[in-house]
């Protein structure tokens, strides 16, 4: 028997996206035109077209144009009025697609771009404003299937089990959880579930799973769990114990840094010749030391004395690596002076 065309995608997902399209396209597709989009055969799309029609209780009318067939949604008289949003809605809405592409791929987003598409014909259709800076981003498109079924795994209260690889690992690790959320920080998606029958909370990078199955087994959203009182009450997504920080921050650093918000308890106090002392809470030791290390030079830290250790440390480690470079530097600037002493007038 060939195999799939699209073996990746699930027959349910295919249906939904069919009807998603459909609905909110508002204009006939050919047979052909549906089957590329669905990434399937055309037999597979006319069994679409059926399922649609028995389960959602719509019409789809077909229509002959040529030697191909077209279909398109029926709409009802009491469907949804359209709605009208103004050109700043219209810009803000554009924006937030824009944003959140590069993290869910493109075709995720297909039918909320139909949609906008739609309000944007009668107000021009000059390019959008608004993009992403891609570099050191992780390409999505390959996962949708996966974030799909976790969506659907918490729409329906399901558990879910994973295949999953955490960074490094040589195999990857099953496991069977609740999935509770799905958010994005620093350009990556993650899951946070809670492994079932153990009550400890994990996260999950989206681009690690290695496949995503929904059981039979539902579950109930647990009554202590709180997302922003367990990830936004300090910096670092590793939630390991929390410890106050205090670092001093000079030049650029100083001004990028007075600018974002790390911590919700942060206190930032200005300093001479521009240097600011920020005060905050972390969680996360590994995210917390690259972090200052990002600054160079311009971020020295005050406190705990322990981080201090871990900054000398790294910071030897990174000698180590440039030994002979820091070598050939040194003997060039000694005989640069060397020389330069030669050259002095007596006086």
């Amino acid at each position: 028997m060939p195999e799939k065309i699209s073996p990746y995608s699930s027959y349910g997902e295919k249906l939904v996206r069919l009807f998603a399209k459909l609905l909110f396209a508002g204009r006939a597709y050919s047979l052909s035109e549906l089957a590329d989009m669905l990434d399937c055969s055309k037999q597979t799309v006319l069994r679409l077209l059926d399922d649609i029609r028995r389960s959602y209780g719509v019409e789809i009318e077909e229509s002959l144009q040529g030697r191909q067939k077209f279909y398109r949604l029926r709409t009802r008289h009491n469907a949804l009025p359209q709605l009208e949003i103004n050109r700043q809605e219209l810009d803000v809405l554009m924006m937030c697609r824009a944003f959140a592409e590069h993290l869910l791929g493109p075709q995720l987003l297909d039918e909320a771009g139909l949609a906008l598409e739609k309000s944007r014909a009668g107000q021009g259709a000059e390019a959008s404003p608004f993009t992403v800076y891609r570099p050191g981003s992780i390409d999505y498109s390959p996962h949708e299937g996966k974030l799909l079924s976790l969506l659907k795994a918490m729409q329906a209260g399901v558990l879910a089990e994973l295949g999953y690889k955490p960074l490094n690992a040589a195999r990857a690790k099953r496991y069977l959880v609740m999935p509770l959320k799905i958010f994005s920080h620093n350009e990556t998606v993650y899951l946070c579930a809670r492994l079932a029958g153990s009550g400890q909370d994990r996260l999950f990078a989206l681009h690690r799973l290695q496949d995503v199955s929904l059981s039979e087994t539902t579950f109930e959203l647990p009554k202590d769990y709180d997302f922003e009182a367990i990830y936004n009450r300090n910096f670092g997504i590793i939630k390991a114990g929390s410890f106050a920080v205090e670092i001093e921050f000079s030049g650029f650093a100083a001004a990028f840094v007075a600018e974002r918000s790390y911590s919700p308890d942060q206190q930032i106090e200005q300093l001479p010749e521009g240097r600011i002392r920020l005060r905050f809470t972390a969680s996360s030791e590994p995210e917390l030391l690259a972090w200052v290390l990002s600054f160079g030079s311009e971020a020295q830290v005050i406190e705990p004395s322990w981080l201090k250790q871990r900054i000398c440390g790294e910071l030897d480690k990174m000698t180590g690596l440039y030994a002979p470079d820091l070598a050939a530097h040194l003997g060039d600037v000694n005989l640069v002076e060397s020389q330069g002493g030669q050259d002095e007038p007596e006086t």
